[in-house]
């Protein structure tokens, strides 16, 4: 049985990482003032040029990037090659916006897999095994970097796609899927869907890599013990690279970042401050090897912590822990910030499945908070005259969790429209 691993890189001492990241990062400061005009202007504004960074304590110097940026920049304004050399685009949805575009050499895609791959290995993939990958394919980056990842390790890979679930079923039994990579969201569906079918006993899942959505920690203990697996965060964005940009090992307390090729950072997102190691705030990337689209101090509008404790799993690079929401969309709902995050955990808690929606809107110049929740099928035959006196203990719970009221109305099981992407968790009416 075959590891693909690296323990030189993965395993490597807190000095080994700083030489590969200062040596890096001038070499790619350098890169991007010569061939980004776009930036090199941002730059040139705050009066930094490639001599004034020496390393990463001179990483502070440099100007932010934002999204904002980069739909400015659209189509081909931080492209850092010529187009001839370029092999592939990934984007984003664009639900929140221009698309963003990025860029990608040969090069580009041999580092993304093998970071996807370390990802595979960190969840026990060997290849033995047979990974089963229904992210969604084409633009959205899910598919292509875990199957890239995927043939690194040497798996058998399912390219499934999101979608057609009998089908994702049939493979999954009469293939013996081993190791699943998709939305959390979809794997709930899918574990829904083979307990509904009674296949419980033909899985041979044995762990699973979710990620491109938030998902809270009881949502993941539901996961696991419905398909009898261990879940996997995994984390990425397609500005960066896509997924592999962190990801859990075995130890299930925060993602290892590749620190070989992405250099984190957390800031005060309000003043733009670096924050000491442990502090909560916005997590910033810089990428040092990417040669296509490489961003430099990228604003990824995520909350979390860094920390560099000890891992039981013998990896020495820093961990970032699971976003705790973002800083520009969380919900502000009578002037109290709500992260769907904390909603999500007061469901998990109360017995319920991991299939809602919000809704908020404006009456009277109120803001209105609705919170529709799917009743468990147990639920649904068994407490259905019970449902005002369970919709009011909700809101007691959720009232503690966030500090205002909300209204809860619960519905029939399968109601609220599943889906095999990025779950729409939020309807704010307030933007319409």
């Amino acid at each position: 049985m075959e590891r693909y691993y690296q323990p030189e890189i993965e395993c490597a001492s807190r000095e080994q990482i700083l030489d590969w990241q200062n040596e890096r990062l001038v070499k790619q400061v350098r890169h991007v003032w010569d061939n980004v005009p776009y930036y090199r202007k941002k730059m040139e504004e705050k009066k930094v040029t490639p001599s004034d960074i020496k390393g990463v304590d001179d990483l502070y110097k440099l100007p932010f990037l934002t999204k904002d940026d980069l739909r400015e920049a659209y189509p081909y304004g931080l492209l850092a090659k010529p187009l001839r050399d370029c092999v592939r685009i990934q984007s984003t949805s664009g639900t929140t916006g221009r698309r963003v575009v990025a860029f990608y050499t040969q090069h580009d895609v041999d580092l993304w897999d093998e970071c996807c791959a370390r990802a595979i290995v960190a969840a026990g993939g060997t290849n033995e095994d047979v990974c089963h990958v229904c992210y969604g394919y084409g633009l959205f980056t899910g598919g292509p970097g875990l199957n890239g990842g995927s043939h690194k390790v040497g798996c058998l890979t399912l390219p499934m796609s999101s979608g057609n679930t009998d089908r994702q079923l049939q493979f999954m039994v009469d293939l013996g899927s081993t190791i699943l990579c998709c939305t959390p969201s979809y794997a709930a569906y899918l574990a829904e869907s083979i307990i509904e079918r009674g296949l419980q006993d033909k899985i041979k899942l044995k762990a699973g890599i979710f990620g491109a959505e938030a998902w809270s920690e009881e949502m993941r203990q539901d996961i696991q013990k419905k398909l009898g697996i261990k879940a996997y965060d995994i984390y990425g964005l397609t500005e960066i690279s896509g997924p592999g940009v962190s990801f859990e090992c075995s130890e299930q307390t925060g993602m290892h970042i590749n620190e070989d090729h992405f250099i984190a950072e957390i800031i005060d997102p309000d003043t733009g401050e670096v924050l000491p190691e442990g502090s909560k705030g916005e997590l910033v990337f810089t990428s040092i090897t990417k040669e296509a689209f490489p961003l430099l101090r990228y604003r990824t509008r995520d909350i979390c912590v860094l920390s560099r404790k000890p891992c039981s799993c013998g990896r020495t690079h820093v961990k970032m822990s699971k976003p705790m929401g973002r800083s520009d969309d969380m919900l502000i709902i009578k002037g109290v910030n709500v992260f769907p995050s904390q909603i999500e955990t007061v469901l998990m808690e109360q017995g319920y499945a991991a299939n809602y929606q919000i809704i908020v809107d404006r009456v009277n110049n109120s803001d209105t908070l609705e919170v529709q929740v799917e009743m468990t099928p147990e639920m649904f035959s068994d407490k259905l005259s019970q449902v005002a006196e369970m919709e009011k203990q909700l809101v007691g719970a959720l009232k503690s969790m966030l500090g205002i009221l909300s209204k809860v109305t619960l519905v029939a099981p399968k109601t609220i429209q599943r889906s095999e992407g990025k779950a729409v968790r939020i309807i704010d009416k307030r933007k319409i």
